[in-house]
């Protein structure tokens, strides 16, 4: 495989897309990444870390066409479409608006941010109701941000993140890099791969079908876009949610591309009954919520149900842990592992100038993984598991390689995209969003369908 040049002080991206997938079967395809970071005021190479990320997606889709019989192609991607595709909800438009003015609660992110507590910060997430409610008992008042910030000040840091935890919602004290290394859930994941690809159980050899079904139980942006990109390259994707917990209108837009969404409550034993039998006609499972194992729908469970599948597990501190049972976003991985406090100044953290990072490279990672697992199942046979985390994710990151702050604090924030868009007409409107950023031969990649709304498809393949 060729690569760019690698500077002297860092690998090239496609020198890191190479490594990132070292059991995959070979690849003849090449990659080229044109540009690297420094590209914004970041000490991190958010560039090349996405860009890497993509290229090892388009490679393993470049190597899945190989095991079928095409040629070898050249692949391409641009570090500054990788900057934009971390950029993807402050890019994209629904009926001619900003995507992420469609709220139907406008306060659900205001309160969302880095607070002070007594001895440091903390990051407290209030999306989702029962988080927002969670926060709010307790520091004791109103969803109001000052209040908030107020009530934050009285508490120390890991005191707080504990309380909201342990109340059902989710929070992050900000550590040092080397606080978190310490930590017991940064110990666990320390030292694991970013993509882990293992095999679960046994399972003949199986082809990979030229539609693949996915089944797609995940919500808010790594496990949903994961999904979304490979929809977006044929594969059937059956995406379930519960009536009563639907992700916001504007995430359905900025993940479903290409989806069928129906509605299953496995707290039911009939629907519970009904997603055995979809599983059952499924290739990949890709998972993002917590209590799925608990229902019988963990990667063991899954095996059994249907051996061959690929599972692919996206949580933010890992499905297992001491912090298995804590929910994450993208922004707790940032503020948990030393990240946040690096992008910052004297002390204050700060998230990367993209707002987003984790979730978007999780994705890409997570599809990769999928691809990598479905060519050793079509030689080796067996059903396999892939797990990304958010905080792996992060750290990893942090791994690549770091600028100081002035090398980097003259450069500009991201401003007008780079990248291009596509729009699509369907039931939510016209949407226009980024295209992935990738190309094969010069070609660029396939664009996604229209976003459905949640339960307008059947529970069946």
């Amino acid at each position: 495989m060729t690569t760019t040049t690698p500077s002297a002080r860092f690998p090239s991206a496609a020198d890191t897309a190479a490594t990132l997938l070292p059991d995959a079967p070979p690849v003849r395809s090449t990659l080229r990444v044109i540009g690297s970071d420094p590209l914004v005021p970041s000490v991190h190479r958010i560039a090349d870390a996405m860009s890497a990320a993509i290229g090892a997606f388009g490679l393993q889709t470049a190597g899945l066409a190989e095991d079928r019989g095409r040629g070898p192609c050249a692949i391409g991607v641009r570090a500054t479409d990788a900057i934009d595709t971390l950029r993807a909800p402050f890019l994209t438009t629904l009926g001619g608006v900003d995507v992420q003015t469609v709220a139907e609660d406008p306060t659900a992110l205001a309160n969302n941010g880095f607070h002070r507590t007594a001895d440091g910060w903390i990051f407290l997430i209030t999306t989702y109701p029962h988080q927002r409610d969670a926060v709010c008992r307790v520091l004791d008042c109103p969803p109001l941000r000052g209040r908030i910030a107020e009530e934050a000040t009285r508490w120390r840091a890991v005191d707080l993140e504990d309380a909201v935890c342990d109340a059902g919602g989710v929070a992050a004290a900000v550590r040092t890099g080397e606080q978190w290394a310490a930590h017991p859930a940064g110990r666990h994941l320390a030292g694991r791969p970013v993509v882990e690809i293992e095999r679960i159980g046994d399972a003949a050899p199986l082809p990979v079908p030229d539609r693949l079904r996915v089944l797609d139980d995940t919500h808010v942006i790594a496990g949903p876009v994961a999904a979304k990109l490979l929809g977006t390259f044929g594969a059937d994707v059956l995406h379930v949610s519960r009536p009563d917990l639907p992700d916001p209108l504007a995430m359905v837009a900025l993940t479903g591309g290409g989806k069928r969404n129906t509605w299953l409550d496995l707290r039911d034993p009939a629907q519970a009954g009904r997603m055995r039998e979809l599983v059952g006609g499924a290739d990949v499972f890709v998972n993002a919520y917590r209590g799925t194992a608990a229902r019988g729908f963990g990667p063991a469970g899954l095996a059994a149900l249907r051996p061959g599948i690929v599972a692919l597990d996206l949580h933010c501190w890992g499905a297992d842990g001491p912090w298995a049972a804590r929910g994450g976003f993208d922004q707790l991985a940032c503020s948990a592992t030393g990240f946040a406090l690096e992008e910052g100044r004297d002390g204050t953290p700060s998230l990367p100038p993209t707002h987003l990072l984790n979730d978007y490279l999780a994705a890409w990672l997570g599809a990769a993984g999928v691809l990598a697992a479905l060519r050793r199942r079509a030689v080796e046979g067996g059903s396999w598991r892939v797990r990304v985390t958010l905080a792996g994710v992060c750290t990893w990151v942090r791994e690549l390689g770091m600028f100081t702050a002035a090398e980097v604090a003259d450069l500009p924030r991201p401003g007008a995209a780079t990248i291009a868009t596509h729009a699509v007409d369907g039931p939510m409107g016209r949407l226009v969003e980024p295209v992935l950023g990738l190309e094969f031969d010069g070609r660029p990649a396939p664009l996604p369908g229209p976003p459905q709304l949640l339960g307008t498809a059947a529970a069946t393949w």
